[in-house]
């Protein structure tokens, strides 16, 4: 599994780890270079990139926060991976006042579309970073995952109105910006020029089993893990994930 997390958080990120990893390791091969250019925007702490630095790569995290860019130095040099993590001050919408404009094998947007003005414009600022060829990452909050989860808590109005909702919120009060079906995802990334590799449902039941029942039944965790993976790549579970993943390549990648 994804040795860079901790088991209980693994369950946010292994499926993204694993696909991630994989792609990575496809443009090491491609590219014949062991040490690729990655950006990550919204990388905050270093989730991400701190485990991509320990498989050799440059990796630049910009985030708008500078306690996260804090934690994220001193994650780095926790991690022995300093001289590979580079952190800058700044977010999507002016990603080129701080970064090189194609200058990247791969790109990172992880939890950034859903508070982005215009999500179709901030999907063509980060492709803008890549180099001819690459790829993106792209994570976002799912529809469905939100509906079930006001649903499960009772709040069945808001189900509703999220349903109904253009960007998917569930009222008012909703911390949530825009939240994203697999479609819609899909055609941001074509939109902007890529070509669709793989879509992933993430966190598909680990945000409905309780916590109690992972931590204390033998096994369960694992067994979890097992499931979530087995259902990322099902479409007919894409429409219930808390979140969805989106790897799209450049033309001129080889998806094999």
């Amino acid at each position: 599994m994804s040795d860079p997390m901790r088991p209980r958080a693994s369950l946010r990120t292994a499926v993204v780890w694993e696909v991630l990893k994989d792609a990575l390791d496809r443009r090491v091969k491609a590219t014949g270079r062991e040490s690729l250019d990655v950006l990550d925007t919204g990388g905050g702490s270093g989730n991400f990139a701190v485990p991509v630095a320990r498989l050799g790569h440059r990796v630049t995290v910009v985030d708008p926060s500078p306690n996260a860019l804090f934690a994220l130095e001193r994650r780095a040099a926790e991690a022995g991976v300093a001289d590979r993590v580079k952190g800058v001050q700044g977010d999507a919408h002016g990603l080129f006042d701080v970064v090189e404009r194609g200058g990247y094998d791969a790109v990172l947007c992880h939890g950034v579309l859903e508070y982005v003005d215009n999500p179709a414009e901030g999907v063509r600022n980060v492709v803008d970073a890549l180099r001819p060829e690459g790829v993106l990452s792209l994570l976002a909050a799912g529809l469905g995952g939100a509906v079930i989860a006001r649903a499960l808590a009772g709040h069945f109005k808001e189900a509703r109105h999220a349903l109904a909702d253009p960007d998917g919120r569930w009222g008012e009060g909703d911390p949530v910006p825009h939240r994203f079906t697999a479609e819609q995802l899909t055609a941001l990334v074509e939109g902007a020029g890529l070509r669709v590799g793989a879509v992933h449902g993430v966190r598909v039941f680990a945000d409905l089993v309780p916590g109690v029942l992972v931590d204390t039944e033998p096994g369960a965790l694992e067994a979890l893990l097992k499931l979530e993976a087995a259902a990322a790549e099902l479409a007919s579970f894409h429409s219930v994930a808390t979140q969805l993943h989106v790897l799209g390549e450049t033309r001129g990648v080889d998806g094999g």
